[in-house]
């Protein structure tokens, strides 16, 4: 059965953890009317030396618990300093969530972040 995009969401901002050691959403999805694809990028431009991080994404594979699909660990001035999310195409129950915590730095870090999910529909 063939498939289109029916809807495009784009999820841009920046996010702030609020302590370090706290695990923070960048992006976090509730079920969706379709199936869909989802992938995005996170700038960790903003850090120092002797800041890290933590990224981690998540999806539901049973349609209840959620559970951890990726994890990235980063420390100090990365010289590349885009993280990219590839796409993955998910059930429309997946919720899918990907989350940053800044574990160490003597200064709390900002991390920009562009998504986008792409919805689907049956044509």
């Amino acid at each position: 059965m063939p498939v289109r995009i029916k809807t495009k969401l784009r999820l841009a901002g920046s996010v702030t953890p609020s302590a370090l050691n706290t695990e923070t959403d960048i992006v976090n999805l509730d079920v969706q009317s379709n199936d869909y694809i989802a992938e995005g990028y996170i700038t960790l431009r903003n850090m120092s030396s002797d800041d890290a991080v933590v990224i981690k994404e998540y999806i539901v594979v049973d349609g209840t618990n959620s559970d951890k699909s990726d994890e990235l660990s980063i420390s100090g001035t990365p010289s590349i300093p885009v993280v990219r999310v590839p796409a993955m195409t998910l059930p429309y129950n997946a919720k899918f969530r990907v989350t940053i915590t800044q574990t160490a730095g003597s200064t709390i870090k900002s991390f920009p972040y562009v998504f986008i999910v792409q919805i689907l529909e049956e044509i």
